[in-house]
């Protein structure tokens, strides 16, 4: 089926998003305009043909990138000229190899590589922490065999807020944009009337929290999904999930983007500044159903509640205002203590089971994580966080929560009694 079509279904409601995840698309290249091509392929390529070559926004991850070639060359043989990296996550900037490796063959001129200035910096803090990106991301995505990059492409030109390419007569206008990163970038192709935004619009709930990840800004976010959304764009290509065509729908995706951002951004900020403490302000601030309802902002990747997390994050630092946190006992010591006080680590976590079949996800959770603490070789205790956390995993619909859980499950899991 077409990506056109998978995208009209999706707007239209034939198709849910739930079904139809946006980090879960591949195929072939295909023309959504004259000479303009979107691949999907996990993390999205846009290509525009030029009288000088081809121009990339974006080139994909590891896994992807011969075939991201492969399908290109289908349907453009021309050389590579420039590639625009939207951001520097590795599913987006590991596709120019073999582009490189063709130019060596053909002799023609390397592909020229330009980003914002603050790429460097993200991939030498990568290098730096490549056990805990390769750890966390095991567990984000359920893929223990990944393995995180220690070598990246840097860009050979940057630029700090905005600037102008020309490629093969046509204009290019690169602005950064802080977002769910430091360093990204939206593309705009006036002539063609074409957006391509990189991960600030993916068809789901904005990536503004992912509990894993570095600090993220919702609120420079939102001032960009507005300005992109006074462009006129006539076609959108985003990093994640299917295009968006026309005029009218492009403005509403981006605007109620922003609108959803802003809420979750001024009602957190408003309770800090009422001397609210975490806990109160996570379990009060919601997204606007109406929003949430949106086809293309359900929180099937992140959620509005981690939004709320890293808002106080930005502004509010580590400590959540609950005096208990600032300098806490061990966690194994307080577990120990409550187990005591409850007649037991089997105690525990017999009532974590007994609130979960009443329905209560989170208190469960609580209990069988600190009955797993006080008593952690207990292989029935084990069996009971595994069960809980799974429970915990498959009620979810974020790819963050799943992720988080069925890696507690497994953990413990692996512990248990055989059946």
């Amino acid at each position: 089926m077409s990506i056109l079509q998978i995208a009209d279904d999706l707007w239209t409601g034939v198709r849910r998003i739930e079904d139809t995840h946006p980090f879960s698309l591949s195929g072939e290249a295909e023309e959504v305009a004259d000479g303009v091509a979107f691949v999907p392929a996990f993390a999205n390529v846009s290509a525009l043909a030029t009288d000088d070559g081809l121009a990339l926004v974006d080139t994909g991850s590891p896994p992807f990138a011969q075939h991201v070639h492969t399908t290109l060359r289908r349907w453009n043989t021309t050389r590579l000229h420039t590639a625009v990296f939207s951001h520097g996550h590795i599913d987006h900037v590991f596709g120019v190899g073999p582009f490189e490796e063709e130019a060596r063959q053909q002799g023609w001129a390397a592909p020229r590589v330009v980003a914002h200035e603050a790429m460097p910096a993200r991939f030498d803090r990568y290098v730096l922490t490549a056990g805990y990106n390769e750890v966390i991301n095991q567990r984000q995505f359920g893929l223990p065999d990944l393995r995180w990059p220690r070598e990246y492409r840097y860009p050979d030109e940057t630029y700090a807020v905005a600037t102008r390419l020309q490629v093969g007569g046509l204009d290019l206008e690169l602005t950064h944009c802080r977002g769910e990163t430091d360093d990204h970038t939206y593309t705009w192709v006036p002539e063609r009337k074409v957006l391509c935004c990189g991960d600030l619009f993916i068809w789901a709930s904005p990536n503004a929290g992912n509990p894993q990840k570095v600090q993220r800004y919702p609120r420079e976010w939102a001032a960009g999904l507005r300005t992109m959304a006074g462009l006129g764009a006539e076609i959108m290509l985003p990093g994640h999930g299917v295009p968006v065509m026309g005029a009218d729908r492009i403005r509403q995706a981006l605007t109620d983007s922003a609108d959803l951002l802003d809420h979750l951004h001024d009602e957190t900020v408003a309770m800090m500044n009422a001397g609210a403490r975490l806990d109160e302000i996570v379990h009060a601030v919601r997204g606007p159903q109406h929003l949430l309802d949106r086809p293309y902002l359900r929180p099937v990747y992140d959620e509005p509640e981690f939004v709320v997390r890293n808002v106080w994050r930005l502004y509010g630092g580590w400590w959540d205002g609950d005096p208990a946190h600032l300098k806490p006992s061990p966690a194994a010591d307080l577990a120990t203590e409550i187990a005591s006080l409850s007649g037991g680590a089997g105690r525990l976590a017999e009532r974590a089971l007994e609130v979960l079949a009443a329905g209560d996800d989170r208190l469960a959770g609580h209990l069988a994580e600190l009955a797993s603490q006080a008593a952690p070789g207990d292989p029935a205790i084990a069996g009971v966080r595994a069960q809980v956390f799974s429970t915990r995993a498959a009620h979810e619909a974020s790819t963050m929560s799943q992720g988080v859980f069925s890696w507690a499950a497994r953990e413990s899991a692996a512990q248990a009694p055989a059946d």
